[in-house]
């Protein structure tokens, strides 16, 4: 009733009414009040959309003042020292790895612009998941760091908050915050019923109630104190989470939300009370529970069959993990909410962490005891949170949701430390990722299908290949690179073992399965998951412990884990039924529980001082362990031998990721340090033939000739045999984990990326294994990226290449790393790409010849290697066992002899495993070596193991199987007895037989038996003794005896004779007077020499021994046994010399013809007419020009019939219309306060005047007086190129045929030129004509000016005979018509009456205009250069104004309006009467002089005789000087006019009068100065004005003024005529141009400089003349003398386009234009851009500005450029490029310090401007070249 009579009062009187009684002693009846006022208004049954619940509350909180006045009075006394600002995904924010001591700490932009972080390690990224500003938080950033306003430490200062500010929010709040629960409990609906809409209009209804405690958060510290309080407060919670009694709506309310969390497979403890009576039984049922409900989410569970047993051990798996710790099942089952925070958690999960509520709860974090509670709150939620994550439809964003909360928690070390002591966060964690992983196990298949126990991961669940797993594991990552929590988790044993049973999980996962028939059906993409998932949940936890073992005392941690290492891989074998030989055909590269045992090794030895042998475990162990890393290596050369091509292409994937620079450190790298260590603790020749059996290359290594391999076709031979050598290369010399520092592994990895290719500074920082060197923050004692990246790479800055492509900068090899420290070891093993090592090669031959070390085709060099570490010494031993040599020895003696399959690359790692022994040697030999035993079937090749004794042992037979045919069987008579029989033969002593096979088992059953009495052999299981050898003997095998007598020495020698090709080629003494220095590089004979002088002085015996054998004199003829191999080697060489004089003939054929193509395309690329008269020849002074078709190839003048054209592209061009008067570049705005304007633009100039003439004149004389095209106009533009008019039809229409085109639009005549394939669009016809012609319209008659000028205005009369309809005629209409169509239609619409013939006449002049003022700024502006420039070779003037020409003959002009009459003659003025209706014509004076001489020119039959051309140039010259006469005259003061007027009338009488400047100004003065002066305006202006003329300047400014129309016009007569253009000093420019134009004679010039009105020559009386036209200005009783003065004074200088000038930091233009909204929607775009020509911002992509679907950046370009734009892309930092319908991404021109672009932004180093870029680019818009490259 109260409240009801409340509720009808004001609200806020209500509330200060309510606030007051609060503050009295007694309260109770307030409190009453408030509580029966708040049930009313937050009843839950009231629709959650009802606004006045909300209006209410704020009113109430507020206490009765303006809501926004109480949050501004909270906010002051905000305490928080912390920023703690909330954002959410692709938010702007900053990390500085020097200020962060956690590597997820990141700042806002306000914050890091605040801080100072000067040449920091920092990159501004776009946040992913969302994340929080952690300035001010000392435990996650260095207090260095902190910027301005969290340095200062607010809180002290702030004074403490008046209890009664926030007394009603601690009243009225909890009420609200229970209303927020209970809709959000009364809108849930389980998955399975709703779909997700209903949950999201539940949020959305209650957008404005989580906006609202967001709102709350912001207000500070003082807020969050209460809030915290509410949202914690257990009693609170009890009192008010049940609801009343009576209040059924509450009470159904809450037993939905007990419904909710059953369903969540969640027990609530008042029913976990009743299931405790049996422990065990709780605990199998609550997990078979769990792993239902777990399983659930997956629908095809139930689907799967799989048979009882499999069935039963699965299950058996999971219940055993499980009832090793109780603990488990409350981590998973039990949820207890005992305040408002945990059930409001509870329902973010629920609903699936909607944005709103997840920055609620984080907008809380900066209040420490909210944050410690809400960390044990989401942390209990933890096994919850997985589940949800499981079912979700939506799990990436779920995904970034909970790591957007999570590492704002688990960064921090001490909370993650007081979270797993109090809450069991790791057990928690660890048991949760268990149990995800459980839902997707599958039957491993490795090794043995049947049987197997052992379970894996599958990789093709949605689990997996949507990385679902990721945040958990991310989490996981996150607490163990805090020390104190590593540690409690290396401590905890049965954590560990349950780690370890993760671990292997994935032990074996994605096994792949040769097909040995048929090409596999469909390829899959599990591996992408299978590699992810090793990398992150197995290897990315490892290197986390892995830090923190790096000390001695932290050794017991792992001994630990090495242990579990064991018993767990000792539990897989026993899974998987091994037993010593793996599977063929089989292979996974997953063994994370090897790698795990590896790195624990490695770091246990390199760091921890531990004995290696105290953490290995028996022999019997160790090879188990060896067989599938060696398997995977084996596997990787079966790959590239191309062996497992029909699995598809996804099988290289595998092998390439296993080696990539992401994975290698985590998978290839660990497996090679194992194999090291079994190879150092296993008999080494035991080993090696392990080696061998699994490269499958036994049969190979025979000394005869031929032989049969039962598993390798013997293409795959070589590769496979090359394969095995290069890996006991890389086992035996890589010494990643054998004894190099940090340091030296850094710069090894350097050296072999930098030498395979140059690299930028990003790519080098990817390509090289984080760990063990982290790239970011220095790590103590270790050197860092920089420092070693300076030690060895050069800098090559970024630069230009001419073909247009852009360079980044690039780090390359210093010449001493090429020198010293090339390691093609290292290169070959990370190598992705074989080609990459092709590539390192080439680089150091290329090195090699540049500095004048070796000019042939080198060899890898050999590098020396660091030494070893003591424990790993046994490796040296696999360099000195006897199976190694006789592999050796077999190899050299068959290169020697030729046999098939062997090649240089085998040889090379042959003789690098020999130089490695030398190198190497084994100390106190002696003792290791067993007793001879005369069964040992290889003992008798060699008498010990020593390679040094080894080398010069002599083997004289060698007993052999091989086929029937092959040779040596011919050669002698086969035994008659058996085998057995001739076993006793006397041959027995002599010949040597080996099996590698045989050998390797007789070596293992002696390791399996060592520890038994029994030293007999025990016969292996049969499967695996006949896996190798044929199955049965083929009959056609015959055992033959082969004789060798030579050693490994000898066959050195006689190889290096070999290669060398000379019979002699090592003399005896060669080793006394051997260079040792130049043997570092070379090829094979410099290997071979390098290593017989490494062992000559390892021994004297061999010394000895290596002069005996080169002192032996080869007979010339060589024995019988050698004559077929060295006769073949003489047939090689002869037949090699043949090829190669074969070779030369064919090369300088080619050269020849290249040449001669090359003289012809030079003739095409100047087609004009006067590229044949340059030649001088007389009879081709006689001939038609001739052109040659590039698509026919015939060569012949263009004719009327059949016109040959040039190729040329069209394009529309606004470069001139953004021309200004200032030669400095506008800068573009960074902030507010700065603006672009255009008004000073050439176009916007232009359109101004012809606006105001058109307002006051006769239309058809506006069109004539001005031109047009400064926007829009059309530019033409050819490669030189020409083709007969009819090919280029045929062409295009073979073009349309062809379907796979790309880049062009054939329909709108667009195509590439057929020789150099540049871009075009149209042909423009070539005028038949004899070149002869231009000899006659070039010669000089001497005629005076007077008859020259009756002439000129003949010709005018006579437009020439009207060209009959012809071919050429029709594709001349045809181009003009092009060139319409290229631009819009209205920049050809300027007249009163669109479409008239005087718009069009305007059009075709201002096109030639266009094109000449285009060439003048591609020539800087002016033609002191003179030649012909860049752009001069391809331009068609010549042509185009033939067609220009032509297509004019439809106009003439009106004889009585031709301004050559105005220009040459008084004419009488007519009587004003008669036309009072029509407007008067433009006044000379007003005209455009340049524009006047294309139309005279244009409109007088061609071709024109110069000296007429030369007539109307003079003539026009006349008019253009008193035009500037009259502009200059407008610029003095009053005075000085009158001064100028005075000294001019007194020089009248004088003779040279009409040549004086002075005195013709003095006469445009006095003329202009009468009845209606222009002069009476703007006086104020002038009179600023306080330089005085002088005669000089007077005479500069009017040569300045004249300057362009001389160009122009010598341009023109450069082009129609083929005069030479002279180049010249800029100051010399006018005088020249004058002397080139005829307008004074050559000879004047050198006596005196030319002065401007010297150049003067008049028809008649200049004075008569220069009245009339001045009488014509006066005349215009309409035009108001203000117009009248901007009219008359139209300055023709223009500077030289410009783009805008950018500031010189990238970041200075993101900050301001990245959150600035768009002047259209005033949104804030996706995807701003910037217009680089105007300034306009722009959206790229938006929809909301689109109009007529055209998106904004289009349309900006047809209105800024004509259809082309370009833009900066705010967002990306790259130009984009619109040209019409098509664009592209030009490139950046923006680099971070290492010369690199940052496209996308996503490294976020700060960039800078390159200004070479940036002229290229402004280089290319001016040029037109963006389609069209020079």
């Amino acid at each position: 009733m109260m409240a009801a009579s409340l509720l009808r009062r004001d609200k806020k009187a209500t509330a200060a009414h309510l606030k007051a009684d609060l503050r009295r002693t007694d309260n109770s009846s307030a409190l009453r009040q408030i509580h029966e006022l708040l049930d009313d208004v937050l009843n839950p049954e009231k629709p959650a959309t009802d606004t006045e619940a909300l209006d209410w509350c704020k009113c109430l909180i507020a206490g009765g003042e303006a809501f926004e006045q109480f949050c501004k009075t909270v906010r002051s006394y905000d305490n928080a020292t912390l920023c703690g600002l909330v954002w959410t995904a692709n938010f702007v924010a900053y990390r500085c790895r020097t200020c962060g001591i956690s590597p997820c700490m990141s700042l806002c932009a306000e914050c890091f612009n605040n801080g100072d972080h000067t040449s920091h390690d920092f990159n501004m990224f776009r946040s992913q998941a969302g994340g929080a500003c952690d300035c001010g938080d000392s435990n996650v950033m260095r207090e260095s760091g902190f910027c301005r306003r969290h340095r200062l430490r607010t809180g002290e200062n702030i004074p403490s908050i008046p209890r009664d500010l926030l007394l009603m929010s601690e009243l009225v709040l909890p009420r609200f915050i229970l209303s927020v629960i209970q809709y959000l409990r009364d809108g849930y609906t389980e998955p399975d019923t709703s779909s997700e809409r209903d949950l999201q209009k539940v949020l959305q209804q209650l957008e404005p109630q989580i906006s609202f405690l967001e709102e709350l958060t912001k207000m500070g510290g003082a807020m969050r104190t209460v809030l915290t309080k509410i949202l914690t407060n257990q009693q609170t919670f009890k009192e008010l989470s049940m609801g009343q009694e009576d209040n059924l709506f509450a009470k159904k309310n809450y037993d939905k939300y007990l419904a909710a969390l059953k369903n969540s497979g969640l027990v609530s403890v008042e029913d976990k009370a009743q299931s405790t009576g049996d422990v065990a039984v709780g605990a199998e049922g609550g997990a078979n529970a769990l792993l239902g409900s777990a399983a659930s989410g997956s629908p095809d569970e139930s689907s799967k069959e799989e048979d009882q047993d499999a069935g039963q051990s699965v299950g058996q798996r999971k219940r055993v993990k499980l009832s090793s710790s109780t603990k488990d099942l409350s981590i998973i089952e039990c949820l207890k909410h005992k305040c408002f925070l945990e059930e409001l958690l509870f329902w973010t999960i629920k609903y699936e962490f909607p944005q709103k509520k997840v920055t609620f709860l984080l907008n809380m974090l900066p209040d420490q005891d909210y944050k410690i509670t809400f960390t044990k709150t989401f942390v209990q939620h933890y096994a919850f949170i997985m589940k949800t994550l499981m079912k979700s439809h939506e799990s990436d964003t779920m995904s970034n949701r909970i790591v957007h909360i999570s590492v704002q928690l688990f960064s921090n070390e001490e909370l993650a430390r007081h979270v797993t002591e109090e809450c069991q966060l790791l057990d928690i964690m660890v048991t949760v990722l268990l149990y995800m992983m459980e839902s997707c196990l599958i039957k491993s298949e490795l090794q043995d299908e049947e049987n197997s126990r052992h379970v894996v991961v599958n990789c093709s669940e949605a689990l997996l290949k949507n990385n679902t797993y990721w945040p958990l594991v991310s989490d996981f990552i996150n607490i163990l690179s805090h020390q104190s929590v590593a540690k409690k988790f290396l401590e905890d044993h049965s954590l560990l073992m349950l780690w370890m049973s993760f671990v292997s999980f994935f032990q074996g996962m994605n096994l792949n399965k040769r097909e040995l028939n048929e090409h596999v059906e469909f390829e899959s993409q599990t591996y992408y998951a299978a590699f992810a998932a090793e990398l992150e949940a197995c290897a990315q936890p490892m290197w986390g412990l892995l830090t923190h073992c790096k000390v001695k005392e932290t050794q017991e941690y792992t001994k630990t884990v090495v242990r579990y290492c064991l018993e767990t891989l000792q539990i897989w074998f026993d899974a998987i039924s091994f037993n010593d030989e793996p599977l063929p055909n089989q292979v996974t590269f997953h063994l994370p529980l090897h790698r795990y045992y590896a790195m624990f090794l490695s770091k246990a030895v390199k760091c921890q001082g531990l004995d290696l042998d105290s953490l290995l475990p028996d022999q019997e162990m160790l090879m188990k362990i060896m067989v599938h890393p060696l398997q995977i290596q084996a596997c990787l050369s079966e790959i590239h031998s191309n062996m497992w091509v029909r699995n598809g292409l996804q099988i290289k994937g595998q092998a390439m990721t296993y080696v990539q620079s992401h994975f290698c450190n985590s998978m290839i790298d660990p497996d090679i340090f194992l194999l090291q260590v079994c190879a150092s603790r296993l008999d080494p020749d035991y080993f090696i033939s392990s080696v061998f059996e699994r490269f499958k290359v036994v049969d190979l290594l025979t000394m005869a000739s031929q032989h049969q391999n039962a598993v390798l076709d013997s293409e795959q031979e070589r590769p496979m045999l090359e394969g095995a050598l290069t890996f006991l290369v890389i086992l035996t010399s890589l010494r990643i984990h054998l004894g190099m520092t940090d340091d030296e592994i850094l710069r090894a990895e350097m050296v072999s990326q930098l030498c395979m290719n140059d690299r930028t500074h990003s790519s080098l920082l990817d390509l090289i294994p984080e760990n063990p060197n982290p790239k970011s923050g220095i790590v103590p004692g270790s050197c860092s990226f920089e420092e070693m990246l300076s030690a060895v790479a050069d800098f090559k800055a970024p630069v230009f290449e001419p073909g247009g492509s852009m360079q980044q900068g690039m780090y390359t090899p210093k010449a001493e790393v090429w020198e010293n420290e090339f390691d093609p070891i290292m290169v070959v093993l990370r190598t992705v790409y074989r080609r990459d090592v092709q590539s390192a090669m080439d680089r150091y031959s290329a090195f090699l010849k540049q500095s004048g070390i070796h000019t042939g085709n080198p060899w890898p060099p050999y590098k020396e290697r660091t030494p070893l570490h003591p424990c790993y010494k046994g490796l040296i031993k696999l360099l000195h066992c006897k199976t190694l040599h006789i592999v050796i020895f077999t190899l050299l003696y068959k290169i020697w002899m030729d046999h098939q399959n062997m090649s240089e690359h085998v040889l090379c790692m042959v003789l690098y495993l020999i130089e490695l022994g030398l190198d190497n040697q084994v100390q106190d030999s002696k003792e290791d070596e067993e007793p001879c035993i005369e069964e040992h079937c290889h003992d008798s090749w060699f008498p010990g193991t020593n390679l040094i004794s080894n080398l010069h042992h002599v083997i004289n037979f060698v007993r052999v199987r091989v086929p029937e045919t092959a040779p040596e069987v011919k050669r002698e008579a086969p035994p008659s007895t058996s085998s057995e029989a001739s076993s006793y033969g006397q041959n027995l002593r002599e010949a040597q037989v080996f099996s590698l096979v045989a050998e390797r088992r007789r070596k293992f059953q002696e390791i399996i038996n060592r520890s038994s009495s029994e030293a007999s052999l025990v016969v292996r299981p049969k499967s695996s003794s006949t896996r190798w050898v044929p199955p049965g003997t083929p009959p056609q095998l015959v055992t033959e005896i082969l004789e060798i007598r030579e050693s490994m020495l000898s066959l050195l020698v006689k190889l290096h004779q070999k290669l060398s090709s000379k019979q002699n080629s090592l003399s005896e003494s060669w080793l006394d007077n051997m260079d040792t220095s130049r043997h570092a590089h070379g090829d094979g004979i410099t290997a071979i020499e390098r290593i017989l002088t490494k062992a000559a002085t390892r021994s004297c015996q061999i010394k000895r021994s290596i002069q005996d054998i080169c002192g032996k004199v080869y007979p010339p003829v060589p024995p019988k046994k050698n004559s077929p191999t060295d006769k073949k080697a003489m047939d090689k060489e002869e037949r090699r010399q043949r090829a190669r004089e074969r070779q030369q003939k064919l090369l300088a054929e080619f050269a020849s013809r290249q040449k001669s193509f090359m003289e012809t395309a030079m003739d095409v690329e100047s087609p004009e007419t006067e590229a044949a008269m340059d030649l001088g020849a007389s009879e081709m002074m006689e001939s038609e020009v001739l052109y040659d078709c590039v698509i026919c190839g015939q060569s012949g003048p263009s004719t009327e019939d059949r016109p040959t054209g040039l190729v040329v592209l069209l394009q529309a061009s606004s470069v001139l219309g953004h021309r200004c008067k200032n030669t400095e570049a506008k800068n573009l705005p960074t902030s507010d306060e700065e603006h672009i304007y255009s008004a000073d633009t050439c176009a916007v100039a232009h359109d101004v005047r012809l606006t105001l003439l058109q307002r006051f004149f006769k239309d058809s004389s506006c069109l004539q007086s001005v031109s047009i095209g400064w926007d829009g106009g059309v530019y033409v533009q050819t490669c030189g190129h020409t083709l007969h008019i009819d090919c280029h039809k045929s062409y295009m229409e073979s073009l349309r045929n062809d379907q796979v085109l790309q880049g062009f639009s054939v329909d709108k005549g667009e195509f590439t030129c057929p020789l150099c394939r540049q871009f075009a669009n149209s042909v423009l016809p070539c005028r038949p004509g004899r070149s002869s012609e231009a000899g006659a319209w070039q010669a000089s008659t001497n005629k005076k000016t007077s008859v020259l000028i009756k002439e000129v205005e003949a010709l005018q009369d006579n437009l020439g005979i009207f060209p009959t309809e012809s071919n050429l005629s029709k594709e001349m209409e045809s181009v003009i018509k092009d060139i319409k169509n290229t631009t819009q239609k209205k920049y050809m619409d300027y007249g009163k009456n669109p479409g008239s013939s005087d718009n069009d006449f305007l059009f075709m002049y201002s096109l030639a205009r266009t094109n000449l003022e285009l060439e003048l700024v591609h020539r800087g502006g002016n033609l002191c250069c003179g030649g012909a420039s860049a752009t001069a070779k391809r331009s068609c003037l010549n042509q185009l104004f033939h067609v220009l020409a032509m297509h004019m003959r439809l106009y003439s002009i009106d004889s009585a309006y031709n301004p050559w009459m105005k220009l040459t003659q008084l004419t009488q003025s007519r009587e004003p009467d008669s036309f009072d209706d029509e407007r008067p014509e433009v006044p000379m004076l007003f005209r455009d002089v340049p524009s006047l001489l294309i139309i005279f020119v244009l409109t007088m039959p061609q071709p024109l005789r110069k000296e007429h051309f030369t007539c109307v140039v003079k003539m026009l010259y006349n008019l253009q000087f008193i035009q500037a006469l009259a502009a200059l005259s407008s610029k003095l003061r009053p005075e000085e006019r009158q001064a100028w007027n005075s000294s001019g009338a007194i020089k009248k009488e004088r003779a040279n009068a009409e040549t004086s400047f002075e005195v013709l100004l003095g006469h445009v003065i006095s003329e202009l100065s009468k009845s209606n002066s222009v002069y009476a305006v703007n006086m104020e202006d002038i009179m600023l004005s306080s330089s005085v003329w002088s005669p000089q300047s007077v005479e500069f400014s009017l040569q300045q003024y004249c300057l362009p129309f001389l160009r122009l016009s010598c341009l023109l007569q450069h082009h129609l005529y083929g005069d030479n253009l002279t180049g010249c000093l800029e100051q010399e420019e006018f005088s020249s141009l004058a002397v080139c134009l005829g307008l004074v004679p050559a000879t004047s010039v050198v006596s005196n400089p030319v002065n401007s009105a010297s150049c003067l020559e008049w028809a008649l009386s200049a004075f008569d003349l220069v009245t009339q036209w001045c009488a014509e200005v006066k005349g215009l009783s309409q035009v108001q003398a203000e117009q009248s003065l901007t009219l008359l004074v139209q300055d023709p200088q223009w500077a030289l386009p410009r783009l805008l000038q950018l500031p010189d930091n990238y970041n200075i233009i993101f900050q301001y234009y990245h959150r600035k909204a768009c002047t259209v929607c005033k949104k804030v775009p996706k995807d701003p851009a910037l217009c680089l020509v105007c300034g306009a911002f722009v959206c790229l992509k938006g929809v909301c500005c689109k109009q007529q679907g055209i998106s904004e950046c289009v349309l900006h370009s047809q209105h800024c450029g004509a259809a082309t734009g370009i833009f900066l892309l705010i967002n990306a930092s790259v130009i984009i490029i619109i040209r019409g319908h098509r664009f592209c991404l030009w490139g950046s021109v923006y680099l971070d310090t290492h010369g690199e672009e940052d496209r996308d932004l996503r490294r976020g180093k700060p960039l800078f401007l390159c200004e070479e870029r940036y002229r290229v680019l402004e280089q290319q818009w001016v040029s037109h070249t963006f389609d069209h490259y020079q």
